[in-house]
């Protein structure tokens, strides 16, 4: 694999990469009740998961077009990192749902 494709499959992982950890961050900032914050991080999730699709999509396009040949290992690990941020990405949108509920169930009781 050539240096150009390592450092674009590296480009592809940090954004996806990045993106997890803000819906994982998300979940916790729901738990805690401050679904703002859990909502802002879902956002800033979607902006760098965005940021890793693109790059992916270049990929795929010049494929396409022939200019590429192989799919070299360290690529199918980037995409694999794609599909788990797009599963946590879901996971923090039920869990801030769940929470909400939850929360809302406190106070009823407590009432």
């Amino acid at each position: 694999m050539d240096e150009e494709m390592e450092m674009i499959c590296f480009q592809i992982i940090s954004c996806v990469g990045t993106a997890k950890s803000c819906y994982i961050n998300s979940i916790a900032k729901a738990q805690e009740g401050d679904f703002e914050a859990a909502a802002e991080l879902v956002k800033q999730g979607d902006e760098a998961y965005a940021g890793g699709h693109d790059v992916h999509m270049q990929l795929l396009t010049a494929e396409a077009n022939g200019e590429r040949k192989s799919t070299p290992l360290l690529l199918l690990h980037a995409e694999d990192q794609m599909a788990g941020a797009e599963t946590c990405k879901l996971m923090a949108q039920n869990f801030a749902n769940v929470y909400r509920e939850l929360i809302e169930l406190r106070a009823k009781v407590a009432e």
